[in-house]
């Protein structure tokens, strides 16, 4: 009788151990699943928002508040758009203004939004050998290009028709120069990379003040040419047209197109780093 009733109690031991194990991988599993991000989104975006750190500071926030997981690929603004016209990413985030409204009228998106901006600036060594600094006036950034032309002093394009390179080639043509020889470097990089490039030949680049602010302190580098109304740097957003791609995660899309414009992430994206380097990187201003 002892005996049954031993074993009687190691069975309910058993069974009780059993549910009490399955209860908890079954909350372990469900902890899972609605942890796990709903669904992937392709952002085709520029390198100046990855290499400032923006971007590192932002998607965290849209994945927790939506479970939306997003796969960023961070290239320049031509080939982004270009990714955009194959429909090979879902949204884009970009920075060249005319491209963008070419984008929406050969109807690869049905509309833009501004989302940011900031401006851009020449930089160079911090000894500045073409006394680029003492040029002033309205036409300060023309004539710096002018002198870098003019002494041959050497200047490192990024040449891979982003939104930073298309300003750069637009400034050249409204002096009408062509910048050729061994002063003018071709990097077809980043604008990361192209900084340290011209941190290492102790060169000339124009760059966006928001990626040389985060990265200056691994420069040896300085702003020369700066706070010219000719260097405005908008940035847009913009979803791929559905109607073009059947693939297009368009749903997902249209919910990172208005996050991003909503008033709190406009509000994150001025506070961006602006403790650490006393200004904004970025000035949020979506209508």
């Amino acid at each position: 009788m002892k005996l049954k009733r031993k074993i009687g109690i190691l069975t309910l031991a058993l069974l009780t151990a059993t549910s009490i194990t399955a209860c908890t991988n079954k909350n372990q599993n469900q902890a899972t699943k609605e942890t796990k991000p709903s669904s992937n989104l392709i952002l085709a975006t520029t390198t100046s928002t990855q290499d400032s750190g923006l971007l590192d500071d932002l998607l965290p926030k849209f994945t927790k508040e939506t479970n939306i997981e997003v796969k960023t690929i961070a290239v320049g603004t031509g080939k982004a758009i270009e990714m955009g016209e194959k429909g090979e990413a879902d949204v884009l985030l970009v920075h060249d203004t005319k491209s963008e409204e070419k984008f929406v009228k050969d109807g690869f998106a049905k509309e833009r939004h501004d989302v940011m901006y900031n401006d851009f600036i020449i930089v160079g060594p911090k000894n500045d050998p073409l006394k680029l600094k003492e040029i002033t006036g309205e036409n300060k950034t023309e004539d710096a290009l002018k002198k870098i032309y003019e002494d041959k002093g050497m200047f490192i394009s990024r040449a891979d028709d982003s939104g930073t390179n298309k300003k750069e080639l637009k400034l050249w043509k409204s002096v009408e120069l062509k910048p050729e020889g061994d002063w003018y470097v071709e990097a077809g990089s980043g604008m990361g990379e192209v900084l340290k490039m011209a941190s290492e030949k102790q060169a000339y680049t124009i760059t966006d003040r928001g990626t040389f602010l985060a990265m200056k302190d691994k420069l040896n580098l300085d702003v020369v040419v700066e706070n010219d109304k000719n260097l405005k740097n908008q940035y847009g957003v913009m979803c791929v047209n559905p109607d073009k791609f059947k693939n297009i995660n368009s749903k997902d899309a249209k919910k990172f197109e208005e996050w991003i414009l909503n008033e709190k992430t406009q509000k994150d994206i001025s506070e961006f780093k602006k403790a650490e380097y006393g200004q904004s990187l970025f000035n949020p201003n979506a209508k």
